[in-house]
């Protein structure tokens, strides 16, 4: 596979800047952030679980499924921490055919990797909205 430039990548920053963490989210963040770490850091007696889904590519399929898993998490929440693994590319996939959402955010449409990082970076946001939860995937980090 080969790639071809068609238009300047946007950076991280500049992705930040255009679709920003909302302040309130940023809090559930932190929270969130500070169980996990207490976790690896052996200061929680909780058991991280990051599960699926392993391609993530329709955004309100992908809030349902976080919403519910949320649910599950009120129910656990003394013995586990739920973690979302929200993945959306397909490294396998090679030539023809759908890469994932990184690459071709609308399956229907022409790829365009620039709209693929805005809508994931969306997609994880409208996620930890709705579910309070965050998920295991560099879109919200820097």
């Amino acid at each position: 596979m080969s790639f071809k430039r068609v238009q300047p990548i946007p950076s991280a920053e500049d992705i930040q800047a255009e679709i920003p963490l909302p302040e309130e989210m940023k809090v559930v963040k932190a929270k969130r952030d500070a169980e996990i770490r207490a976790i690896f850091e052996r200061k929680s007696d909780k058991f991280l679980l990051i599960i699926g889904p392993c391609s993530a590519h329709n955004e309100d399929a992908v809030c349902e499924y976080v919403s519910r898993l949320a649910k599950l998490q009120e129910e656990v929440a003394d013995k586990l921490v739920l973690v979302p693994r929200l993945y959306t590319n397909k490294p396998r996939t090679m030539g023809e055919g759908y890469k994932g959402m990184a690459h071709q955010p609308d399956p229907e449409k022409e790829p365009d990797l620039v709209e693929g990082v805005k809508s994931i970076r969306q997609m994880h946001i409208r996620a930890m909205r709705e579910s309070h939860l965050t998920g295991a995937d560099e879109m919200l980090y820097p």
